[in-house]
């Protein structure tokens, strides 16, 4: 079966790699007033074919024009149910699918004998007197669409990390004051039991102290010389310059490490 085609709004002369199209004005056929009273100027394509040669030719009389006339009945019922937006940019898809449907619904209760194989919008726009100022105000959509979006990217990317950030702070803040709490609470702890030891043995505990401080005092002193204080007539030899020089070197290694 050979594929037909009907166009409306516009008329080919030529198919080539340039197509040439008709200079005549077919307005009559593509201006249509949408759901919001505004006028939109549709151009659209329709590729059928006759599967039923008998019905084609004996049950309706000039099929051509029936078939024309059902398209711009049908396109202009589908375009009227939608606003001017709708129609020019995110509704095109829908429009050629509904036709679609509904030209093969009165082509079988026509009994026509077509089969509708599809339906293309081919150029949709508003009227010409109109455009310049429709396509500021499209311009002027997509810079408030493509503003939204960035700000929308900037808030993404902005506010989940400031509330990582938050929470990163509050689990700093409450392990630091776990840590305060735990080292509080071992050095009372700590300190109890000291009390307790000294409670029970004052002397001990004391003389265990005294013990315990020297041992981490007296290192800290350099060299050291314990005499006898019941030592007579003797003279101590004493490496003074090695007991008072080695704590300093000390000190300098230690100030330098």
């Amino acid at each position: 079966q050979r594929q037909l085609k009907q166009e409306f709004g516009f008329r080919t002369v030529e198919a080539a790699v340039r197509t040439k199209y008709s200079e005549k004005d077919f307005s009559d056929e593509s201006m249509m007033l949408t759901g919001d009273l505004n006028v939109a100027i549709v151009e659209w394509i329709v590729q059928y074919r006759v599967s039923d040669p008998y019905q084609y030719l004996f049950k309706v009389r000039n099929p051509e024009d029936t078939f024309r006339a059902m398209n711009e009945a049908v396109m202009r019922e589908i375009v009227g149910d939608r606003t001017v937006t709708e129609v020019l940019t995110i509704g095109r898809q829908e429009i050629e699918t509904k036709v679609e449907a509904e030209l093969q619904a009165l082509a079988k209760q026509y009994e026509l004998g077509l089969t509708i194989d599809q339906v293309v919008l081919q150029d949709v726009n508003p009227p010409n007197p109109v455009k310049p100022s429709w396509d500021a105000v499209n311009q002027a959509q997509q810079q408030r669409d493509r503003l939204i979006n960035e700000a929308r990217a900037e808030y993404n990317k902005v506010v989940p990390r400031a509330k990582g950030e938050a929470e990163q702070t509050v689990l700093q803040a409450q392990g630091y004051a776990l840590d305060r709490v735990n080292r509080a609470q071992g050095d009372s702890t700590r300190f109890k039991a000291v009390y307790e030891a000294y409670r029970k043995a004052p002397d001990v505990t004391r003389r265990r102290m005294y013990l315990e401080t020297m041992q981490r005092v007296l290192p800290l002193l350099g060299g050291k010389v314990f005499l006898d204080k019941d030592a007579k007539g003797l003279l101590p030899l004493l490496p003074l310059q090695n007991l008072t020089g080695a704590p300093a070197e000390e000190r300098k290694a230690g100030g330098e490490r």
